[in-house]
C-alpha cells in the first residue's frame, strides 16, 4: 500500500512524514519494526505477545491524547546510547548519528581496529564532525562555530565487537568544545539519515522538539486496518543554494555542448531539487552496446552531504567497467528509486536491461517490480561478501564457516546441493534462529548462482570487483568537494575508462591474441574474433576442462549426441546436448545462458565431433573485437513505405544515435573529420535530388500544371504593364 505524506512544522522547518504501510508482523519480518532494548542487559526486547504491544500502544495512546512528551536530557540521551547494541558496522553508525542529531552535532567514521590476523573489526571509533584540524585553516573567533570548520572536538563513541557479533559501546566522550546545532537546525546536518519511530500513536521525542503525529491523515489498509508498522521522518539535508544552482549550470552547459546529453530533476512538494540523473550522448550509445546487464550501486555517499552517489554501470568487450549515467539522490523513498529508474530507462529510449544487480535493499526492490517488471534482478554477490563482517562477526574470519558459505553463494551447482550445503551450516554453527541469514535466504533466487542459471550477467559476478564504484568513486571525494566538483572528477574517471577501452581496441585490431594451445582450430576462430580478454577467458576454461574432467558420450538419434563430462578430482557431472543437423548446443552448467560464453564441456563436445568452428549463433557481438561496429544497421524492411509516427520517431532516434557515434569516432584527428564532413555534404546531395524525385512521383503533372498557370500569370502581368504604359 503506498504510504501517505504528513507535513509537520518544527520551527517553520517542515518535515514529512510518510507511511510506508504494511501491518506490525510484516513490519517486524522485513526488519523495520524499532528496535526496543533492556536499559539493564543490553538485550533486544522483542514484541512476542498481542498484549505487551496493546499494553504498549494504549500507554502511548494516552500521552498522545495529553500531547504531553517528555524530553529526555542530555545526559539521559547519553547514558541510553551506552545500553545499545548493534548488529552490524551501520547499525553502530546509526545509532551514534541518532545520538548526535538529538544533541545537535554531526557525526564522521573514525578508526577501526581488527582481530589479529583477520579483517574482522574488533573496536570502532566514531567522532564529532569537527574532530581534527585542517592543515591550511586557522581558527579564529569568527569560523570557529561555522559547521565547515574543525576545532579539535574530543567527542567520540567507541564500539567493541564480541565473539556473537554484538556492537557494544565501551567509550564515550560526550563533551564538545563547540556550539551545538539547535533544533531547528537539525535538518541541516550533514549525517542526518531517515530516522524510524514506532507506531503513529506516539512519535517520542525526537531531536528535542515537540513533534504532534496528525492521526487524522493517516491511511487505511484495504482490510480496515491501520498502516502504523513504521513512520519514518524523511530527513534530508537540502543542497545549499550555491551548490543547486552551482550543478543545474553545469549540467545545462552539457546539454548545449554536447548532443544527446540527458539529465532530469525531481522536487520535493516544497519545489526543493532532491535527486539528480544525469548521462551523455556516450553512455546512451554504450547501452546499445552493452545494456544487456546493469550494476546499479547505491553504497557510495559524498561526504559533504552524505547524499548517495548511484552510478548506472555495465560490461563492455573487454570486460572492463563502462558508465551509463549516475545519480545523486537525497530522498531515498520508494517514489525516488521509481522516479530515478524510470528516468534512466527513458533516457535509453525505453529499452530496459535483460539484468540489474544492486545492493540488498528492499525499496530498491520494490521499484525495480514497478518500472522493470521484465528485469532480472539480483544481488551483487560483492555486497553480500562485505555484510558477512558486519553481521556475523568473528565467526566470518572462520575459514570453515567462510568456504561453506562461499560454496553456497557461487559454487554449487543444483538447488538441492545448494539447500544441504546452507542447512549443514547453520545446524553445524547454529545459526538457525540468525535474522540476517534468514532474511538473505529468502531472497536466495536472487544470489545463489546455482539459483539464476536462466539469468545473463554478464559475467559480473565472476569479474574482479576491486574498481567497484565505492572503492573508485572514494579517491574522487572529500568532505569538502562540492556536487559540481564532484561531477566533474566523475566524468575524468569515466574518461579514462573510455581512454582504456581505446587502447584495448587497438590492441585488438593489431594483433590477434596468442594461443596457448597450438593447431586447435576452435581456438584459433576464438581467437580471431573475441577482444584479447575475452579470449583468454575462453581459452582458460578450456584448458582447465581438457584437462580436469573425463567424458562419456551416447547418441541419442541420428544427429543427436549426449556427452557426459565428469569431473576427475570430484563428484561433479555436466551434461551436454549437441544436434549436429542444428548445430544447438545445451549444457547444464548454463555458461552461455548466463555469460554469453561457451563453456568447456560444450567447445570438448565440438571438438569430439571433429566440428572446427564455434557456431554463429553462441558468438555473441558484444563480447568481439566488433562490438561497436554496424551497431546502427537499418534492414530495408525494418520501416514500412508508409511510417507510422512510432516507426518515424524510432528511425529518428536510430539516426541521432548513429551520426553522433560517427561524430564522437572522427573528432580526434583533423582528416577523419574532414572524411566525416565530406560524407555529409555527398549525402545532403544525394537526399535533395532522391527528395525531388519522390516530389515529382507523388505529384507527377503538378510542376507542369503549376509551370503553365505560373506562365500564364506572367503573361498576363506584362500585358498589363504594356497597357500602364501606353496610357
Amino acid at each position: 500500500m503506498e504510504g501517505t505524506s504528513i507535513p509537520i512544522e518544527i520551527d517553520t522547518d517542515a518535515i514529512c512524514l510518510e507511511n510506508v504501510g504494511g501491518d506490525e508482523q510484516e513490519a517486524q519480518e522485513n526488519g523495520d519494526v524499532p528496535i526496543i532494548y533492556d536499559a539493564e542487559n543490553g538485550a533486544q526486547v522483542a514484541f512476542d505477545s498481542q498484549e505487551h504491544g496493546k499494553e504498549e500502544h494504549s500507554v502511548r495512546n494516552e500521552e498522545d491524547h495529553e500531547n504531553n512528551y517528555a524530553i529526555p536530557s542530555r545526559e539521559e540521551y547519553t547514558e541510553e546510547l551506552r545500553t545499545k547494541v548493534a548488529y552490524s558496522e551501520e547499525q553502530a553508525y546509526r545509532l551514534y548519528c541518532d545520538y548526535g542529531h538529538s544533541m545537535g552535532f554531526s557525526v564522521r567514521k573514525g578508526k577501526q581496529y581488527y582481530f589479529t590476523g583477520t579483517k574482522a573489526i574488533r573496536t570502532k571509533d566514531y567522532y564529532c564532525s569537527k574532530e581534527g584540524l585542517k592543515d591550511d585553516e586557522q581558527l579564529t573567533e569568527a569560523n570557529f562555530n561555522k559547521p565547515e570548520t574543525r576545532t579539535n572536538c574530543k567527542a567520540m563513541v567507541r564500539f567493541r565487537v564480541d565473539s556473537e557479533g554484538q556492537w557494544r559501546v565501551i567509550q564515550i566522550i560526550p563533551e564538545h568544545n563547540h556550539e551545538l546545532v539547535p533544533p531547528e537546525e537539525i535538518h541541516l546536518l550533514r549525517s542526518v539519515r531517515t530516522l524510524s519511530v514506532p507506531k503513529p500513536g506516539a512519535l517520542n521525542a525526537m531531536v528535542n522538539a515537540e513533534i504532534q503525529a496528525m492521526h487524522d491523515n493517516l491511511r487505511v489498509n484495504d482490510d480496515g486496518t491501520e498502516c502504523h508498522s513504521q513512520l519514518s521522518i524523511q530527513s534530508y539535508t537540502l543542497l545549499e543554494p550555491e551548490d543547486a544552482e552551482a550543478l543545474v549550470g553545469y549540467l545545462k552547459r552539457r546539454t548545449i555542448e554536447q548532443g544527446m546529453f540527458y539529465w532530469d530533476v525531481q522536487v520535493d512538494q516544497e519545489g526543493q531539487m532532491t535527486n539528480f540523473f544525469w548521462r551523455d550522448g556516450r553512455s546512451r550509445v554504450d547501452y546499445d552496446c552493452f545494456g544487456d546487464v546493469v550494476v546499479f550501486d547505491t553504497a557510495f555517499r559524498i561526504n559533504k552531504y552524505n547524499m548517495i552517489c548511484a552510478p548506472f554501470v555495465g560490461v563492455n568487450h573487454h570486460m572492463q567497467n563502462v558508465n551509463f549515467g549516475c545519480a545523486f539522490m537525497l530522498d531515498e523513498s520508494s517514489a525516488s528509486y521509481e522516479w530515478l529508474l524510470k528516468s534512466f530507462l527513458e533516457s535509453m529510449g525505453g529499452c530496459p536491461p535483460k539484468t540489474i544487480f544492486t545492493n540488498q535493499n528492499d525499496t530498491i526492490s520494490k521499484a525495480i517490480e514497478v518500472v522493470l517488471p521484465e528485469t532480472r534482478h539480483c544481488l551483487c554477490q560483492w555486497h553480500i561478501e562485505k555484510k558477512l563482517q558486519s553481521h556475523l562477526g568473528t565467526l566470518n574470519a572462520s575459514g570453515t564457516f567462510h568456504s561453506m558459505f562461499m560454496k553456497c553463494m557461487k559454487d554449487c551447482e543444483s538447488e538441492a546441493e545448494f539447500e544441504e550445503t546452507w542447512a549443514i551450516m547453520l545446524h553445524e554453527y547454529n545459526l538457525e534462529d540468525h535474522q540476517w541469514l534468514t532474511d538473505l535466504f529468502a531472497q536466495r533466487h536472487k544470489w545463489c548462482t546455482a539459483l539464476h542459471k536462466d539469468a545473463f550477467d554478464g559475467g559480473i559476478k565472476s569479474l574482479d570487483r576491486n574498481l567497484s564504484s565505492h572503492n573508485v568513486l572514494s579517491s574522487i571525494d572529500d568532505e569538502s568537494t562540492s556536487p559540481t566538483n564532484f561531477v566533474l572528477e566523475f566524468d575524468k574517471l569515466v574518461g579514462s575508462w573510455r581512454t582504456i577501452e581505446s587502447v584495448e581496441d587497438i590492441q585488438c585490431n593489431q594483433i590477434s591474441s596468442e594461443c596457448t594451445v597450438k593447431h586447435n582450430s576452435i581456438l584459433q576462430q576464438a581467437a580471431e574474433v573475441y577482444t584479447h580478454k575475452v579470449y583468454k577467458s575462453l581459452e582458460t576454461e578450456f584448458i582447465d576442462g581438457c584437462s580436469g574432467t573425463s567424458y562419456q558420450e551416447m547418441q541419442c538419434s541420428e544427429t543427436l549426441y549426449r556427452f557426459e563430462f565428469i569431473l576427475q578430482s570430484g563428484p561433479k557431472v555436466w551434461l551436454v546436448f549437441l544436434d549436429t543437423s542444428t548445430m544447438e548446443l545445451n549444457c547444464s552448467c548454463k555458461r552461455f545462458e548466463t555469460m554469453g560464453i561457451l563453456c568447456s564441456h560444450a567447445l570438448n563436445a565440438l571438438g569430439l565431433k571433429n566440428l572446427d568452428k564455434i557456431p554463429e549463433r553462441y558468438v555473441l557481438k558484444r563480447w568481439t573485437k566488433y562490438a561497436r561496429k554496424e551497431t546502427y544497421l537499418f534492414p530495408s524492411d525494418e520501416f514500412p513505405e508508409q511510417d507510422s509516427a512510432e516507426a518515424a520517431h524510432a528511425y529518428r532516434n536510430r539516426a541521432m544515435r548513429f551520426v553522433y557515434d560517427l561524430l564522437m569516432k572522427s573528432k580526434g584527428y583533423q582528416d577523419t573529420r574532414k572524411l566525416i564532413l565530406d560524407v555529409l555534404e555527398n549525402g545532403e546531395k544525394s537526399l535533395e535530388s532522391v527528395c525531388e524525385l519522390k516530389r515529382m512521383h507523388i505529384h507527377p503533372s503538378g510542376k507542369d500544371k503549376d509551370g503553365s498557370k505560373a506562365e500564364k500569370r506572367k503573361k498576363k502581368s506584362s500585358k498589363q504593364d504594356k497597357n500602364s504604359i501606353v496610357l
